[in-house]
């Protein structure tokens, strides 16, 4: 009998719905909710791919202390007693909670109720202060309120939908495909993307702005002087419904004055930024979806609202596909947001400093104390940590060791912390390495509760599997550290009772003075909220809101929207002679934040297999780069040692790292150490996207890979990153000097023993080239590939042998040439991870089959016929393949 339950995915902010089935066998499928508002039943590579991250290896399952198993009872006793012995010490500023948006809304809230009304500090923030923070502050000071306007369903309705600072293509896939599908169905969609990188996303585009990194405030303060000079005001909804555009206006003109100044300034085309302008001005309905691009940035909230002032300018905004649209980063960045999870926000979107809201939150909870100024965010609490100020800290479910910019030092505040305490699912993790007390969590498919997507869509992720070992959930483990600590009010049965809460709060005293209100939700009973449909908040009258502002009113005390004047600010910490190129980091297609879940599922990895600096061909020239060869990438804070890609979509002058590896991944591919770690003033958010940086080349004695079926401990090598297979793992390795003995080096890392070893090899002193190969009985148990240079095998037919019972003679000899067999594809680095079609099949294909469209290739591989985040690279495949 097969058991079905509808849930949400666990990765981006949209939130999309999942069916995940259990079969008599207890084997796992998952498939894309068609009824789900988010996506009608896509999903993309990372969620098609979920049962394949369920298994519990590296699972952390019982508590420890010191690194010792201990007893639910002794470690949490530790946590409680630790923190209480730090608040009667040096009082309640000297503790923190740094939180994350993998939690479930009702873990946030408890952690937030504990931090701010019981222990009396704000000092409790998140990680998605580095996703969307800048997006918080640009909606309070325009809006009144962290208020998102718009829904999905406005990209369908929009004519033009400018997408800026925001790879949809890869970041936010299934919103991207609903893009792709509307643009099919209505002719007249206009495109633009603004990003000064040619992403995937550019693949629909219209218009793509490869503006210079960080000048984006001048570009939409420059559109909004031409929609005052094109009489493009709306005059009844600016008088009636804003304040503050003249100012806006005058400080826009100050810098912006025509069309030839941005474009010199943004470094692009003057006939480009006219063109913009003028389909901006032109199109009634318009929609700007903004993302890391814009947020990350040290004026990251000036951006927002230089993007904000032009709707709020011409009454774009309160409309059917029509106004600013922040998509956010994580499953529930915006549930942190609800319940007041940054450390400048009180529960139910209420204002820290506002000392009725203050009074008000105190009240609902009958706390002992309240919070009264805003806390340490982020970058500042760890520079807290490492000054002592901060003595004892809970990390939950997130890896700041190596998320955070400038993450060396993190590494070393940890490192001198008197308490970590570290909520995961994974016991070992760059963080977890620090920690004293370490608490294991539940995760996706075994915990309970709410999540609010980038459209205000709250949803249900269902528990569909039993707890693993001694896990539990983390709201769970909130409570009971509070009542150790000694506090009432945590007397929580279910999540079912938290929620109710939280719902409760939201409509406290608010009667519609306040954007959140989800109360009429305050009375579900367990059953009622075991079947809660997806809802957008507000909840008024049982029904959801789909889109905000529509009659005009927003939530400032005057009631009016504010335009603010916006200077732009460039960089505080510019290029150099000594770091000549601007780094701009983010994610890669089918990777999640650290990988912990992700590279547990082999297709996952085999389109960026490993970390790798994407270079323009003229920078890499100038800097003696090579494709494939490696270089070392540094920067005032740090360095990392990754490998080249060349590529014309990158601009000149920048280059481009992802941000997924860490040490569980690579020896140091991480680019945490080298983010400067300035932060916007007003959001707190950190300079992601214009770190000064030097590239170079990195020049190893040797370069070589291992193919294993076992997880192995590397010796000798300076250079290595770890990927899972297929049944094997795959090391990409080099090492500055060689052995002495490459046969006694080799069997050292590959064998157990010399017992029952059939190693067979192949040296080539002349050309320093060396394989061996080591089978169990028939089967291959590992390989290894070393060359004084890049030139090494293709890795996708030695994958292959993996799935293999037993090799024939031709087979291992093909292993010692190192060539696939006569008339065997070699399949190539892998294009579509849904299906794992690899490159060289596809351009085959092409050639052979005459395919001529990415549908013809669809139907005679299937690549890009289910998430369609390949889509562009195929297309890319035909225009380059219809050239020669």
């Amino acid at each position: 009998m097969k058991k079905c339950v509808k849930t949400v995915c666990p990765y981006c902010g949209v939130g999309c719905g999942v069916d995940a089935s259990i079969d008599s066998d207890d084997v796992i499928t998952v498939a894309g909710d068609v009824e789900h508002p988010a996506n009608y039943g896509r999903l993309c590579s990372k969620g098609a791919a979920l049962a394949e991250t369920l298994g519990l290896d590296g699972r952390l399952l019982k508590p420890e202390i010191a690194g010792q198993t201990v007893s639910w009872d002794d470690a949490l006793s530790r946590v409680a007693n630790g923190f209480r012995d730090v608040i009667d010490k040096h009082g309640p500023d000297a503790v923190a909670f740094y939180a994350s948006g993998q939690l479930l809304t009702e873990d946030y809230y408890l952690a937030n109720k504990l931090m701010k009304g019981f222990i009396g500090s704000a000092n409790i923030d998140t990680n998605s202060r580095l996703c969307m923070s800048s997006s918080v502050s640009g909606h309070q000071r325009a809006f009144g309120s962290d208020t998102v306007p718009c829904c999905y369903e406005d990209l369908e309705r929009a004519k033009l939908v400018v997408l800026t600072g925001s790879n949809a293509a890869w970041c936010h896939p299934v919103l991207y495909q609903r893009l792709v599908s509307a643009k099919e169905e209505n002719g007249d969609l206009q495109i633009v993307v603004v990003d000064p990188r040619k992403t995937a996303s550019c693949d629909i585009a219209d218009m793509h702005l490869s503006l210079k990194p960080g000048s984006d405030a001048m570009l939409f303060n420059g559109l909004l002087v031409y929609l005052d000079q094109k009489g493009e005001r709306n005059e009844q909804f600016v008088s009636r419904c804003t304040e503050g555009h003249q100012e806006a206006l005058t400080a826009a003109k100050e810098c912006a004055a025509s069309v030839e100044v941005v474009a010199d300034y943004c470094g692009l085309p003057v006939a480009d930024v006219a063109e913009f302008y003028r389909l901006f001005a032109r199109t009634e309905r318009v929609v700007s979806v903004y993302s890391q691009g814009i947020n990350q940035s040290s004026s990251g909230a000036d951006k927002v609202n230089a993007i904000i002032n032009c709707h709020l300018f011409s009454g774009r905004i309160g409309r059917p596909g029509m106004g600013p649209f922040s998509f956010t980063g994580q499953p529930n960045a915006m549930g942190g947001r609800e319940v007041g999870g940054l450390a400048n926000m009180l529960a139910a979107h209420m204002d820290i400093d506002n000392s009725d809201h203050r009074n008000l939150v105190q009240t609902y909870w009958n706390s002992p104390v309240m919070a009264d100024h805003p806390g340490l965010k982020a970058v500042d609490l760890f520079n807290a940590i490492d000054a002592g100020d901060v003595k004892a800290v809970w990390i939950m479910a997130t890896n700041p060791v190596v998320s955070l910019p400038d993450a060396n030092h993190v590494r070393a505040a940890l490192e001198k912390c008197d308490l970590v305490v570290v909520s995961d699912i994974m016991a070992k993790t760059d963080t977890t390495e620090f920690a004293d007390v370490l608490l294991p969590a539940l995760g996706w498919g075994e915990k309970d509760g709410t999540v609010t997507n980038s459209e205000r869509r709250i949803s249900r992720q269902r528990a569909f599997l039993p707890a693993p070992g001694e896990a539990k959930a983390d709201w769970w483990m909130v409570s009971e550290v509070a009542k150790r600590m000694g506090f009432s009010g945590f007397e929580f049965a279910s999540a079912r009772d938290v929620f109710v809460e939280h719902a409760g709060l939201s409509g406290f005293e608010n009667s519609g003075q306040r954007d959140f209100d989800i109360a009429e939700l305050s009375i579900l009973s367990q059953d009622d909220y075991d079947c809660l449909a997806p809802v957008q908040w507000p909840v008024i009258d049982g029904k959801g809101t789909a889109r905000m502002f529509m009659d005009g009113k927003f939530f400032t005390a005057s009631g009016k929207a504010r335009l603010l004047p916006i200077t732009p600010r460039a960089p505080k910490n510019a290029t150099s002679d000594d770091y000549p190129l601007t780094l701009n980091s983010g994610r890669v297609r089918d990777q999640w934040h650290t990988m912990t879940r992700t590279a547990k599922a082999a297709r996952l990895n085999e389109h960026s297999p490993e970390p790798y600096v994407e270079i323009h061909s003229l920078d890499a020239s100038e800097n003696c780069l090579v494709e494939g060869a490696l270089a070392k990438v540094s920067s005032r804070w740090g360095k990392s040692i990754v490998r080249v890609r060349i590529s014309k979509e990158q601009q000149r002058g920048s280059v481009f790292v992802p941000i997924h590896w860490s040490r569980q991944f690579a020896s140091q591919g991480g680019v945490g150490p080298l983010v400067n770690p300035v932060v916007d003033p007003l959001s707190g958010q950190p300079e992601f996207k214009q770190t000064p940086v030097l590239v170079t080349a990195y020049e190893p004695a040797w370069y070589g890979f291992l193919l294993s079926r076992r997880a192995l401990q590397l010796k000798g090598v300076t250079y290595w990153a770890r990927a899972e297979g297929d049944g094997f793992y795959r090391y990409e390795i080099a090492g500055e000097q060689a052995p002495e003995d490459w046969a006694a080096w080799a069997r050292g890392m590959l064998c157990e023993s010399n017992n029952d070893v059939n190693w067979v090899e192949y040296l080539d002193v002349a050309e320093r080239r060396y394989r061996g190969i080591r089978m169990l009985g028939e089967r291959l148990e590992s390989c290894l590939f070393i060359a004084p240079d890049t030139q090494l095998p293709a890795r996708s037919w030695l994958a292959g042998l993996f799935k293999q019972e037993a090799l024939n003679k031709q087979a291992r000899a093909n292993l010692l040439t190192a060539a696939p067999p006569q008339g065997e594809e070699d399949t190539g680095r892998i294009v579509c991870a849904c299906f794992s079609v690899g490159l060289n099949t596809i351009v085959s294909a092409i050639k052979a089959q005459r395919l001529v469209s990415t549908d013809d290739i669809g139907k005679a591989l299937k690549a890009g016929t289910n998430c369609g985040s390949c889509v562009p690279e195929l297309r890319g495949l035909l225009d380059s393949l219809s050239s020669l």
